[in-house]
Order: C-alpha cells, then structure tokens, then sequence
C-alpha cells in the first residue's frame, strides 16, 4: 500500500539564494521602518480612550443591539463621537466617547445617551459607566511601551543563552524593525491603538521570534554538519530546508485570520488585520532581514566546533 504524497507548497531540494538579495532586502527594510517612525510623530497614532481618555460605558439591551439605530438616536442628541462594539452578547455593547471638560458636562452627556438609548432601544439598561481620567490613560499608555520593551529584552536573553550572540542581536534587531512597521501599518490604516493592538504587537513578536528560532536551529544544526561550508551558502540552505515549514505556518495563521478581519466586527477587526500584517512582516523579516544580519556579525565568528549530541550507547 503506497501513501500519498503530501502537498508541499516549495519543491524538495530548492536551492534559492537569498542572501543575493541581502543588501536590498536590509535597506528596504530600513526605508519602511524609517517612514514608520516618522508616521509615528505626523500624523501620529489614532489613540484609543485606553490611552487618551474618555467616557466608558456598558450597555444592555432587551434585544440584539441595532447599531444603526443606536449610531442614529445619538447623533439626533448632537454625540456624534461615540464608539460602539459588542461586547460578548449581541445584546451587550460597550459605548466610548471623548472625555467632558467638567464632570458636569460628562453627567449631562451620560443623560443623553440614556435617552438616546431609550429612543432606539427601549427598556436598554446602562449597567456600568467609567471615566477615564487622563492620568490613568498616562499610566496605561506607559505600561504598554514597559511591556513592549520588557518582551524584546526577555528574547535578547532567551535567543542569546540558547544560541550564540550574534543570533540574539540578529533577532531582536529584526523585531524592532517588525514592530516600527506595524506602528506605521497602524498609522496609516488609522486603527484604534489602544491595549489590544498593544496584545496584537505583542503577539506578533512571539509569531516572530518562533519564526526565527525554527531557522536558528536549522543554521545550529548545519553549522555542526558542515563546518567548511561558507556561512552564506550555509544559510540559504538552512532557509530552503525549512521554508515549507515557515510558509505553512504562516499560511494556516494567515487563513484564520481572514475571516476575523472580514467578519469579526468593530471589537476585533483592528486586531485581525493586524496580525495579518505582522504575520506577513514576520515571516519575510526571518528570510531578508534576520538571516542577512546574521550573515553580516557571524562571518568567520560563529562556533563551529560544537559535536552534535552522541546516541546512547546499549
């Protein structure tokens, strides 16, 4: 009984020479990461009320939520800066607005929605309501960029014990590039920043890094099997041996989040779209910029007198 062969999306044996395009691929990738930082200042990101502030509040109504009527009845009490997105239940949703100048102002402004909600949906209920102060917002904001910061150091010293330095600065060198891109992705797009694209970005670096770790081993392993072997030849053939692998990884990430962009609503479109770019970001970034750094700092410097492991003798 013959099995059948396995759908491979790149061919057995390919020979693909990826660090001829090493020079371009690093300085593509420094124009992007460039633009991105400068879209970080002008225009800037569109801060969500997490980071800048704002009215939060927890809405229930007796049927599922009819956001057009809802967006309508506000708009008629003159708030036409309101938020919706579901949250749970389709009877559930969460209304964010800007912050009030005065409590006064936020209490009046609260009355309004009530009506507004009763208009549209009557018997609607508001079960919570939270202002967001701007410091809190500050607070917020700042360990966001603590927790980024924190990630990127972690994997400096997790790639750097496992592997050899050149690998760790390699990786996290990539990943900061990573994330200025999906800074500049969010800039342009105009998708809410707030902590879940804090959480998307966070994601996408662990994609990322697993990404760069499977290549790593492969290189690990070739460097132990090959020791003459010029290290450019040897990572294009550590990059071809496990490019099956990357791209169908990314591939199946990839389709699953497709459909949450497309279908997922207001509460988590943003992330989805997101993660679909950091997941393309990601794994080209393993290929044409990861590698080519490595190439650059390893030359003639990385260890290659390690025995791979000996099997157990019986």
């Amino acid at each position: 009984m013959f099995m059948r062969p396995m759908f491979r999306l790149v061919p057995d044996g390919t020979t693909i020479k990826f660090m001829r395009g090493r020079f371009l691929g690093l300085a593509f990738s420094a124009l992007l990461s460039t633009a991105s930082v400068i879209l970080f200042f002008y225009p800037g990101l569109n801060m969500g009320i997490d980071f800048r502030g704002g009215l939060v509040m927890e809405v229930h109504t007796t049927a599922p939520a009819d956001f057009a009527a809802i967006r309508a009845a506000l708009s008629a009490q003159g708030i036409n800066d309101a938020g919706l997105q579901r949250f749970g239940a389709d009877d559930a949703l969460l209304l964010r607005m800007e912050r009030d100048s005065s409590p006064a102002a936020s209490a009046a402004r609260v009355e309004n929605v009530r009506a507004a909600l009763q208009k549209s949906s009557p018997g609607a209920q508001i079960l919570r309501t939270e202002n967001v102060g701007a410091s809190v917002s500050d607070e917020l904001r700042t360990n966001g960029y603590l927790a980024l910061g924190i990630s990127l150091l972690m994997i400096l010293v997790y790639i750097w014990f496992r592997f050899e330095w050149q690998f760790a600065v390699g990786a996290v060198v990539t990943l900061i590039l990573d994330v200025t891109k999906t800074i500049g992705f969010l800039a342009i797009t105009g998708i809410e920043f707030d902590l879940v694209m804090v959480a998307a970005i966070l994601t996408i670096i662990g994609y990322s890094t697993n990404d760069k770790v499977v290549v790593y081993d492969r290189m690990r392993e070739n460097l132990r099997k090959y020791k003459s072997m010029p290290l450019r030849e040897l990572i294009d053939l550590s990059i071809n041996e496990t490019l099956n692998r990357t791209l169908g990884t990314s591939m199946t990430l990839f389709l699953a989040a497709v459909p949450l962009g497309l279908f997922g609503g207001a509460a988590i479109s943003g992330f989805a779209w997101t993660m679909l770019f950091g997941i393309v970001v990601g794994t080209t970034s393993s290929i044409f910029i990861a590698a080519p750094i490595l190439l650059l700092l390893g030359e003639h410097r990385l260890r290659r007198d390690a025995q791979p492991p000996k099997p157990a003798t019986k």
